[in-house]
């Protein structure tokens, strides 16, 4: 049955609400009903006494904040490629699945399932009680609860081509997606795929009802309707986004109580990091992710501690981040540096890590002297990696030297603006061993599009779990997923690698598993292609009268079990 709809604060609390989110912007006062908007804002100072006595800002804390240094370019969720679309989709949809803060797979919309491994096939049993956010699709002012149709509808919408979502990759091992009935969903893959369980927790795989996708059309991007703990309700591209509270969301908490406990949540779009660190500080957004250079120093210490000054205002939370941050090289080039292994190896034995993440990354990271699989994956620290030996480097190099007859190896690294730092530090150390280095600095789109199309020999990357198995980095040197049709940017190609990466594919055993990955995380650090530079870690900085946003080791964000106190 149909839960009653309930208004959940009086009108003066809605205006009010909508202007502390300064939803009436000068380019509103612009509008030819700009005295519509006016009449507003006198009707609201007006009505504020009628429900409440307090002022404009008490209400404050039923509001989150923050902020998003990049335009979202849709809230549809078959385009949740990045964070700055996965932080804000997260808080509208929900899939059958959920992962916690320890990547344990839980219940969402799918209160139970079955595996059958015989025949690859999942059997997911839905909750009857979870509905799509009120919409004009459904009616007037209506909605309907979720049935399994809507996910054999969302999941085959993935592979719709005039849809081009960027997540029609998660669908490469499904063979079938059916409903069995209203509460059961069938999916039977091609293949063993020992992931696909947690991958059903990305933000691709959310639940979106036919009704509004077929109303909106390409405008679904900018009027999403999933079942979320909160939904949409404004946006103003590249000022202001804003979500309210779905009163018919499904999540209690473990005292029964509804979520989410705030009321809205206000994202706003200021692109300088330095801008946004100083709305931080004056209090105006709730907290900040990540460590940029140009506020690290004035906030932590070079020991990864809050500075003293902020040690009574602010929380820091910090946790293993599902990122490697690394050096690429492209295979095929005719670059004879590129070509050595030895040279490679010893770029990769020439500079400390341990001290280049003390200064140049405040302590916050995880130098990275193993392979490429981060911490907080099994088989992490299965390895030993490439340590600082820089007499090691030389004699390398000189071997180099002898069997090519180059005296004075040259290369070329390709960066952004962000890790200059980091790549200026490289170029010194490794200048000292004798390799001549050259820095090319150019816009991150340029960098991505350079080293999709294998035009750097050298490249500096980043590869972010899209789900938590260590396939997910192993992936990066499976020789059939060259760039463009897959994340294989250094053209990388080992056959002993690739026989155990399909291997490992058909073994469901994780700690089996484990010991293939471990092999083939130790064939790469010996070939070379990457030079792995440190673990990431998950940063934030949260305001004190903030609580429950917790941490986790893919650092999305889930806002639906956060509270602020006034």
């Amino acid at each position: 049955m149909l839960p009653p709809y309930e208004h959940d604060y009086c009108i003066s609390k809605e205006i009010r609400f909508d202007l502390n989110l300064n939803t009436v912007t000068p380019s509103s006062i612009q509008h030819p009903a700009s005295c519509y908007v006016l009449f507003l804002i006198i009707a609201a100072s007006l009505l504020l006494t009628s429900c409440t006595n307090n002022t404009e800002n008490t209400n404050d804390y039923l509001v989150f904040r923050y902020n998003e240094h990049s335009n979202i370019a849709s809230l549809d969720p078959a385009f949740a490629r990045n964070p700055q679309t996965i932080w804000p989709t997260n808080q509208l949809y929900n899939g059958l699945v959920q992962l916690d803060d320890q990547l344990n797979v839980q219940p969402d919309i799918a209160k139970s399932w079955e595996i059958v491994d015989s025949t690859c096939t999942f059997y997911f049993t839905l909750r009857d009680d979870v509905f799509f956010h009120r919409n004009k699709v459904f009616g007037s002012d209506s909605t309907r609860r979720v049935v399994a149709a809507d996910f054999e509808y969302s999941f085959s919408r993935l592979q719709d081509p005039d849809v081009a979502s960027p997540g029609s990759w998660v669908m490469q091992n499904v063979e079938m997606v059916k409903a069995e009935n209203d509460s059961v969903l069938k999916i039977m893959m091609k293949k063993p795929f020992p992931p696909f369980l947690g991958m059903l927790s990305m933000r691709y795989f959310s639940v979106v009802p036919k009704e509004a996708v077929d109303y909106y059309g390409n405008s679904f991007r900018r009027n999403p309707v999933g079942t979320g703990p909160f939904l949409f309700k404004r946006w103003e591209e590249n000022v202001k986004l804003i979500f309210r509270k779905n009163p018919l969301y499904f999540e209690t908490d473990e005292s029964g109580n509804q979520l989410p406990y705030l009321e809205a949540v206000a994202i706003t779009f200021l692109p300088d990091k330095q801008s946004e660190f100083l709305q931080f500080a004056q209090g105006k957004i709730d907290f900040m992710s990540g460590l940029d250079n140009s506020y690290k120093d004035e906030i932590i210490t070079t020991t990864g501690k809050l500075q003293p000054k902020y040690q009574n205002s602010v929380n820091l939370i910090t946790t293993p981040y599902l990122n490697t941050e690394y050096l690429g090289f492209f295979i095929p080039t005719q670059t004879t540096e590129i070509q050595s292994q030895k040279l490679r190896q010893a770029i990769n034995y020439g500079f400390d890590r341990v001290k280049m993440v003390k200064y140049l990354r405040n302590g916050m990271g995880i130098p990275a002297v193993h392979g490429v699989i981060p911490k907080g994956l099994p088989g992490f620290d299965a390895i030993e990696g490439y340590s600082y030996q820089p007499e090691k480097a030389r004699n390398l190099i000189a071997e180099y030297m002898s069997e090519t007859g180059d005296t004075s190896p040259e290369i070329t690294i390709g960066t952004n603006s962000q890790y200059l730092d980091v790549c200026e530090y490289i170029q010194r150390e490794l200048e000292k061993l004798g390799i001549q280095v050259e820095i090319d600095v150019m816009p991150p789109s340029t960098l991505r599009q350079m080293k999709s199309s294998g035009e750097l020999d050298i490249f500096r990357a980043s590869w972010i779990a899209d789900y938590p198995d260590a396939e997910n980095y192993l992936s990066l040197f499976y020789s059939g997923n060259f760039t463009p049709n897959g994340p294989n940017y250094t053209h990388y190609k080992n056959e002993v690698f690739d026989s155990l990466y399909l291997t490992a594919q058909n073994i469901s055993n994780i700690d089996d598993r484990k010991q293939l990955y471990t092999k083939m995380d130790s064939i790469v650090v010996s070939d070379a292609p990457v030079v792995p530079l440190y673990y990431d870690m998950a940063v934030r900085f949260v305001q004190k009268n903030v609580s429950g946003l917790g941490i986790n080791p893919q650092n999305f964000l889930f806002l639906k079990r956060v509270k602020k106190t006034k």
